[in-house]
């Protein structure tokens, strides 16, 4: 029995360079590379939007996730809004923020890996008023482990 993948659809924007198509680096990959569309060159301190010169469609029940690449942030560059959310209905071009902390500038190539994208599920949910009890094994928020 043949089990049929749901698709994202992906239209390359016009006049942008031909850039890969989102794929998985290697078999236990998570998510897909994305690749720089335009060569920038990141300076210290500034956000960037790169573009990626697609633009996507995720399947129904479902919505992408940009993320950053672990590899880049050890060369002091970093997605800022990570994880990046692009909702069902936005139909624009995919663009990654990038900002560079070390000094001088870090230079981007055309077709360069530059993010990484996920597809997740999206159930269907509501929000009701109510009283959320503590946990006994939680104490506040933001590192409240102790550890």
């Amino acid at each position: 029995m043949v089990r049929r993948v749901p698709a994202v659809i992906v239209e390359r924007v016009a006049g942008a360079p031909e850039v890969p198509l989102p794929a998985r680096a290697t078999r236990g990959s998570a998510c897909f590379d994305l690749a720089a569309a335009e060569a920038v060159t990141l300076e210290r301190g500034k956000v960037t939007l790169v573009r990626t010169g697609l633009r996507m469609r995720s399947p129904p029940g479902t919505f992408l996730e940009v993320r950053p690449r672990s590899g880049l942030s050890t060369r002091g560059v970093l997605m800022v809004n990570a994880p990046g959310t692009i909702d069902r209905d936005y139909s624009g071009e995919v663009k990654v923020p990038l900002t560079f902390l070390f000094d001088g500038q870090y230079a981007i190539a055309v077709g360069d890996r530059i993010g990484q994208v996920r597809v997740v599920d999206d159930r269907p949910t509501a929000f009701a008023p109510g009283r959320v009890e503590p946990h006994r094994s939680r104490n506040g928020g933001f590192g409240s482990t102790g550890r």
